[in-house]
C-alpha cells in the first residue's frame, strides 16, 4: 500500500534512508551519509513523501519536490519486488514529468530508471 508519509512514520523512514544510501554507495564514503543525517530528515517532512507499507511495516519510500525526485530508497531485503516501480508509477500520476540525478557509480539505479522509461539527458564530471 502506498499511502502519504506521516510524522511518526519519520525514524523508520530515516532507518532505510540510511542502510540503503551507505550499501548502494559504497563508494562514498559512509559518514558524509551521517552527516546529512538531519538535513535529509527535514527535507523528507518538507516534501510530497509517500511511504511503501507491507504488513504495516515501511519498505520503501519516495520524496518528490515539484517533479523532481530527491530520492527514493526500498529496503535491501525488499528490493527486485516492485516496489520502486510502484512508488514512481504512484508519482507519474500526481506529476506531469518526473526528473532526477543519479550517481554514474550506481549502475544498479541507472539500470532501473532506464526500465522505468527515464532518460539520460546530461551527464556530469563529479
Amino acid at each position: 500500500m502506498i499511502r502519504k508519509l506521516e510524522k511518526q512514520d519519520i525514524d523508520e523512514v530515516m532507518k532505510i534512508w540510511l542502510e540503503t544510501n551507505i550499501h548502494t554507495h559504497d563508494f562514498i564514503d559512509e559518514n558524509y551519509w551521517k552527516q546529512h543525517f538531519e538535513d535529509a530528515k527535514d527535507g523528507i517532512l518538507n516534501v510530497d513523501s509517500y511511504v511503501y507499507e507491507e504488513n504495516k511495516q515501511i519498505v520503501g519510500f519516495i520524496g518528490v519536490i515539484d517533479g523532481y525526485i530527491a530520492g527514493i530508497f526500498v529496503k535491501e531485503n525488499m528490493q527486485g519486488k516492485g516496489i520502486g516501480k510502484q512508488l514512481i508509477d504512484n508519482c507519474k500520476q500526481k506529476y506531469k514529468k518526473l526528473t532526477l540525478h543519479v550517481y554514474e557509480k550506481n549502475t544498479k539505479a541507472i539500470e532501473f530508471y532506464k526500465k522505468m522509461g527515464f532518460k539520460i539527458v546530461k551527464k556530469r564530471n563529479r
